[in-house]
């Protein structure tokens, strides 16, 4: 069994996305469809020959720490490596930076197989693969010269070291320290928890992207700076010197990603941490917030592939699981049906379907505009599109990670007892997918990002061009009579979203954001299940031209039905939803705590 389904793949990335399309723009002429497929299929090779044999066996053998020294299995070192040596750390990189230059969208497909295979391996190159381009864009070309080519070679892994013991994701509120020294590098000197990666045996340096506040910095995120701290200090050759001042100070244990060390981190308890400052004084979260939001499009990606994993073993079980007859059926002498044939079942695969299905598009959307921002030429259009991409961020990080391991539950309760063995790969997958609602800002901090600031921004730029987007889709689905019914709902359902949207605004201007934002998450669900539904429509737009060329086509017939499951089951609900919302329900803030 593949673990992801080349015809779906392939349909997202031509049918929807029209990916050849980008074979036009100069930065992607040397490529054709072919190199596509190809850098495809080789993910596809390695996801399956070195990161899936041993998914299993990180779980059971997570890493452990020797008091000196972190062990990790050998095979992730392996996996690593060939990871590495494919080119696929860099496979987005110009041909001059020693990349593939790849489109982002071709290059998220790949890593979908990766994660699906192994999330919690696949973690170490791609988070070295975020800091790398962090570096890129903000650091000084000294520390690009001397870092970059260790990163990109697999030399040097990256993580982000963000979180804080009593701060969590109140990132305002840290008290790591940096201070000056009158030399070019500062001394850090603070503590950092759940950083990914944070130490391993995989790699030979760690590059730890810091945030800490100089002395003397303006209060809350104003004065947040962002520092480089590597794990050994290294000569002008790059090569390790001495050790620095960074001190493990243990592993956490997980509930899934159990492969991928999590670390509380001490920097500086010898008063001589080195980090280099990136970029300018006190701009550190504005930098940070470019891997958070390319991370965040990760996070999301992979819940949605584990969800399509999990829904992928559950039809395999379902196919081939003898149980029960239908309720007409009265001979308990007769053959059982597998239980695929049981109208509960399909609800749960359907469910799963729609959700793993429709998330997988929505990331992949997102990559795809990406894209459009690296070729468009014109400014206006570019920065049309980084405020769509801003915008739908929140919600491409969030509603894959709330309806993955949902779809991931369903699969557990499809094999029944077996669903709940570790002798069954589900449960591992439901744990492993259960920590992307966390990952990267969990839901309730997404919900404000969107409502409290992406939907304002530049004059609401950006939710006027979803909306315009949404109903170019519209457009072209009512040229097909079999889908006027989603086109209709669809069309009401984003007119209101829209109207929630203004009364949302209004409540915030009268009565304050401690009222307009109380229930933001709602907001987030909302929007969430207007763009997936967006999403589905336009996968069965693409479904029916199949049809017309395939009309006994199984694969694009699936696609309408998963279409109408999530229009006539799950759209709805937003109804209700825009009800409190407009209504600024205080069920939830009028709840006082001593009545808990």
């Amino acid at each position: 069994m593949s673990l992801l389904s080349r015809q779906d793949l392939d349909f997202w990335l031509y049918n929807m996305l029209k990916t050849e399309q980008l074979l036009n723009h100069p930065r992607f002429q040397d490529h054709s469809l072919d190199t596509f497929r190809q850098t495809i299929d080789t993910a596809e090779q390695i996801a399956e020959k070195y990161f899936l044999p041993h998914n299993h066996l990180a779980d059971e053998k997570e890493p452990w720490f020797d008091g000196e020294k972190v062990h990790t299995l050998p095979e992730v070192k392996d996996a690593f490596r060939h990871f590495v040596d494919s080119g696929l750390l860099n496979a987005r990189l110009s041909f001059d930076d020693g990349g593939m230059q790849l489109p982002s969208s071709v290059v998220a497909a790949c890593t979908g197989f990766i994660t699906c295979a192994n999330p919690s391996s696949s973690a170490y190159p791609f988070l070295t693969m975020a800091a790398a381009n962090l570096i890129q864009h903000f650091a000084s070309e000294e520390l690009k010269d001397l870092y970059l080519p260790l990163m990109r070679s697999g030399v040097a892994a990256g993580t982000m070291a963000l979180t804080e013991a009593d701060t969590g994701s109140s990132l305002a509120d840290i008290k790591t320290k940096a201070l000056r020294t009158g030399q070019d590098h500062y001394l850090i000197k603070g503590s950092k928890m759940f950083i990914s990666g944070g130490d391993q045996d995989i790699t030979d340096n760690i590059v730890h992207l810091v945030l800490a506040k100089i002395k003397d910095a303006p209060a809350g995120v104003k004065g947040i700076s962002l520092f480089l701290v590597p794990k050994w200090l290294v000569d002008g050759n790059g090569q390790p010197t001495s050790r620095n001042d960074v001190k493990l100070a243990g592993l956490l244990h997980k509930m899934g990603y159990r492969g991928t060390t999590s670390t509380v981190l001490n920097f500086g308890e010898n008063d001589d941490c080195i980090g280099y400052l990136i970029g300018e004084p006190h701009q550190g979260l504005k930098y940070m917030f470019m891997m958070m939001n390319e991370a965040r499009i990760g996070v999301g990606l992979g819940a949605a592939v584990l969800g399509y994993r999990g829904y992928a073993e559950s039809l395999n079980y379902a196919k081939e699981r003898p149980q029960g007859r239908h309720p007409s059926n009265k001979d308990p002498e007769s053959k059982p049906l597998a239980i695929i044939e049981h109208a509960d079942v399909k609800r749960m695969l359907l469910a799963q379907k729609a959700y793993a299905e429709g998330a997988i598009a929505l990331c992949l959307y997102g990559n795809r505009l990406v894209d459009e921002i690296t070729v468009t030429e014109d400014a206006a259009e570019r920065k049309a599109l980084h405020e769509l991409l801003d915008l739908i961020t929140p919600i491409i990080k969030s509603w894959p990670s709330e309806f993955g391991p949902k779809a991931n539950s369903l699969a557990i309760q499809i094999l029944g007892g077996a669903g709940y063995i570790r002798e069954y790969p589900v449960e591992q997958i439901y744990r492993d997918n259960r920590l992307n609602p966390i990952h990267e800002g969990t839901h309730g901090i997404q919900a404000m990002d969107l409502l409290g600031r992406k939907v304002w921004q530049s004059k609401s730029q950006g939710l006027a061009r979803l909306v315009q987007e949404i109903q170019n889709t519209l457009n072209t689905a009512k040229e097909f009579p079999e889908l006027s019914e989603y086109a209709e709902q669809l069309q009401q359902a984003q007119q209101l979203m829209q109207d929630t949207t203004q009364k949302l605004g209004s409540l915030i201007h009268s009565e304050g954001p401690d009222v307009g934002l109380s229930n933001a998450a709602l907001y987030l669900s909302l929007s969430g299940h207007v763009v997936v539904a967006w999403q589905w429509l336009w996968q069965a737009t693409e479904a029916v031209k199949g049809l017309r060329k395939e009309p006994d086509s199984a694969f694009f017939k699936g696609k309408l039905q998963a279409c109408r499951y999530f229009y006539r089951w799950e759209l709805p609900k937003i109804q209700h939803w825009s009800q409190l919302l407009q209504n600024a329900d205080d069920t939830c803030r009028s709840m006082q705590v001593d009545f808990f």
